[in-house]
């Protein structure tokens, strides 16, 4: 299995990555995630892209591209993977797709979220983690997220739609019937386009 999960910040895509791959036995391939340990760490890629994630900025195409070609070739990834946060833009769908060479996707699933909703979940993550709140756990990041999404981001949508077995899946239903839904279209995916 491989699968790309997209969507807004806020969308989902997080919790749903981390059902996916314990449900399917793969790694869970994150970005954010892998950026966010890098800035605690205080290891040199993290201290370089540090004040961008903050700012709620996007990480350049070639740190992310080689970042994420390093984990998909990785022994841990050679059975699947689900990548959540990535591709971020035209250029990195580009470049995964160098990265995966002969293989290809199995399903690029778009969990779809009304805005209203996603300043909510971000003031309820924020509420809930108390003192382990992500740094661009807010309302001002989360508008200049918003908008490097839907600068960059909406595209990678319309590349993969007449690319890869592409699907949308509505985000507002509860994280088990997420989970249910996506497990569906992977099995179907899987048999149709294997």
């Amino acid at each position: 299995m491989r699968l790309i999960l997209m969507g807004p910040p806020g969308s989902g895509k997080g919790t749903q990555a981390k059902r996916i791959c314990e449900k399917l036995g793969i790694p869970h391939l994150s970005t954010g995630d892998i950026l966010r340990a890098e800035v605690k760490a205080g290891t040199p890629l993290g201290l370089a892209v540090a004040a961008t994630m903050a700012a709620g900025g996007l990480v350049s195409d070639d740190t992310v591209s080689a970042i994420v070609a390093n984990r998909i070739a990785s022994p841990e990834a050679q059975r699947g993977f689900v990548l959540d946060g990535f591709p971020r833009t035209i250029s990195q769908a580009a470049s995964l797709d160098q990265s995966l060479g002969e293989h290809s996707l199995t399903a690029v699933i778009e969990l779809v979220v009304p805005e209203e909703e996603l300043y909510d979940r971000i003031c309820r993550r924020a509420a809930e983690s108390a003192g382990a709140q992500r740094a661009d756990d807010n309302a001002a990041t989360l508008e200049l997220r918003l908008k490097a999404y839907r600068a960059e981001t909406l595209s990678v949508s319309e590349f993969y739609k007449g690319r890869s077995p592409y699907f949308q899946v509505d985000g507002l239903a509860v994280p088990e019937e997420v989970t249910a839904r996506i497990l569906e279209i992977l099995e179907s995916a899987a048999a149709e386009y294997s």
